[in-house]
């Protein structure tokens, strides 16, 4: 328990007041202060300063606690946040006076109960083990929605060809109609678009340009992502392309990508450059050195542009893309977009953008054993939540993947030997934010998923195995963490019901599962400090409707009771 030291008891409070009131004599008159002239030995009356109000004292170190751990929160550091929250509450709870001694505590404890719940509920549905990250539009889809580009003016056309003549470019940059107007479209309606494009890129292209430099591409090429992503590394095209090359799923894993419930690494800006070295590579030996081509078959694909060359009996783009019927809209316009982004990005002056000049990623990697909670490695390299996303694009959950013997996860420069410290003393609850589970005689994918309160699908996923897979007694299983106290908020895909496993109201109860098209009740595990009221609050709604859901005929919950707050 705390010292009390720093709080002032009332009685102290009083007593000193009290002190205060005599001082000033018996008589109610009131008195003249002295004046310059009195006698020197006159004492001087010294104001009594008041003492401060041990209630307001003891709810601002509450509320101080309460704050740091809101802080804590936000950078994605659990441990540290539950820490400063359980002495937000604690103070309170172990101060000499009660926590409902006094109303205005009584009215913060209340509240700060409600509010750290409330920021628990929400801690866990982000990384509760099913939440995928988000993605974002891929670019691509968004330039091609423009129903037409526009001509370009004298003025574009003139510095192009200033540029032209002053630029050298490794890849055949022709002057003609198509090239100009993708030129003006990207310096007029499209800049900013653009402009916020080179900002986001210029950290990664020293390490395209390293990696197309190996394997003797032209560097020019570094520049695609402009178009296809904007430099996005979770950029999802209305075809399901995904990353910074926007890779299908097919081309990815002929090219090395690895695709998985945990991982995606066409996200993973190095893996998926290499990647794409490769693959541009293998289309440049295909069409003899034609980078027109290749560009044709990267975007509309190779099988495409084939059979177009066989009908029409021409290897030229140009020629191709003049009608209309042998290859897309999308591929007739991607080439010319690719390259008029090399010609903008390599002199963004002469088309008045900002040059940028940014320091290149740099990252420490670390192998971990097995599945590890991304918040922990947050906390325990002393960054953000959102900083291990930045660096990790590639992993859908928020957790390292597991099946993935030794994976690498990156961390801030000069971090990487703290979290191998944390890694080595850890327990495996300090890792995971999955769970495991023994496979019992009897069970299956359909009862495990019930009795965990988990998706089948998402359970089948998770461990590698088909939704229709055996499984065989004795076999460890990955549980994502789903909290009862979320389901409401996973409406895309409802879990089943949730049932409590020790009736509030004294009757037995058994588990069922809802049809996969009813929304799910909401059940809340009650937790110290917890009131009717409070969660009521919590939940916007009212004491008499929970009574009325869990058939309580008083107000008394116990800490870890199930308590229905929705109804199906």
């Amino acid at each position: 328990m705390r010292s009390r030291a720093l709080f002032v008891s009332p009685v102290v409070y009083l007593a000193a007041a009290a002190i205060a009131v005599s001082a000033c004599g018996s008589n109610p008159k009131t008195r003249k202060a002295p004046t310059a002239a009195a006698s020197p030995s006159v004492p001087q009356i010294q104001p009594v300063t008041p003492l401060p109000d041990p209630v307001i004292t003891l709810i601002e170190v509450s509320r101080k606690h309460f704050e740091d751990g809101e802080r804590e929160l936000k950078m994605g550091h659990l441990e540290r946040a539950r820490v400063e929250f359980d002495r937000a509450v604690d103070v309170l709870l172990e101060s000499p006076y009660g926590a409902r001694a006094d109303a205005r505590m009584r009215e913060h404890f209340d509240r700060l109960i409600d509010r750290i719940n409330a920021h628990e509920v929400t801690a866990l549905a982000q990384g509760d083990g099913f939440s995928e990250a988000k993605t974002e539009p891929a670019s691509l889809d968004e330039i091609l929605a423009i129903a037409t580009f526009p001509d370009a003016d004298a003025e574009t056309a003139e510095a192009v060809k200033a540029d032209l003549a002053l630029t050298e470019y490794d890849v055949p940059i022709p002057q003609n109609a198509k090239v100009l107007a993708a030129v003006e479209l990207l310096t007029g309606r499209l800049r900013d678009y653009v402009q916020e494009s080179l900002v986001r890129g210029s950290k990664y292209l020293p390490m395209i340009q390293n990696v197309f430099r190996a394997e003797g591409l032209p560097l020019d090429l570094a520049y695609i992502p402009v178009i296809e992503s904007g430099f996005k590394m979770n950029a999802l095209s209305k075809a399901s392309a995904k990353g910074p090359w926007q890779f299908m799923l097919a081309t990815a894993k002929d090219h090395g990508l690895q695709t998985d419930w945990y991982i995606d690494e066409r996200s993973d800006p190095e893996k998926a450059t290499v990647a794409a070295a490769k693959y541009l590579k293998t289309l440049h030996k295909m069409f003899n050195g034609d980078w027109h081509l290749v560009l044709a078959a990267y975007n509309g694909g190779l099988g495409r542009l084939q059979r177009a060359m066989v009908k029409t009996g021409d290897e030229d783009f140009w020629s191709l893309s003049a009608s209309q019927t042998h290859l897309p809209r999308e591929t007739r316009e991607y080439v010319p977009l690719i390259l008029a982004a090399i010609i903008v990005a390599k002199n963004p002056a002469q088309y008045g953008l900002e040059g940028v000049d940014a320091d290149p990623v740099t990252y420490d990697k670390v192998s971990v054993p097995r599945a590890v909670d991304l918040r922990r490695v947050a906390e325990w390299t002393g960054t953000t939540i959102d900083e291990i996303q930045t660096l990790n694009p590639e992993l859908r959950r928020w957790t390292t993947p597991v099946k993935h013997p030794n994976y690498e996860v990156k961390v801030p420069a000069g971090t990487g030997e703290r979290l191998a410290a944390r890694l080595a003393s850890a327990t495996p609850a300090d890792l995971g934010a999955l769970n495991w589970y023994t496979v019992r005689p009897g069970d299956t994918l359909a009862t495990v998923a019930r009795k965990l309160k988990v998706n089948r699908v998402d359970l089948a996923q998770a461990n590698h195995l088909g939704v229709a897979s055996r499984l065989r007694a004795g076999q460890d299983l990955i549980i994502p963490r789903a909290p009862a106290t979320l389901l409401a908020a996973r409406t895309e895909r409802p879990a089943p019901t949730v049932v409590a496993s020790r009736s509030i109201g004294g009757t037995a109860t058994v588990a069922t599962t809802g049809r996969q098209s009813e929304p799910a009740p909401v059940v809340y595990l009650v937790k110290r400090g917890d009131t009717l009221s409070s969660i009521a609050r919590l939940f916007n709604t009212t004491v008499a409707h929970l009574q009325d859901l869990n058939r309580l005929t008083g107000s008394h919950i116990a800490v870890g009771d199930r308590l229905t707050v929705k109804a199906r």
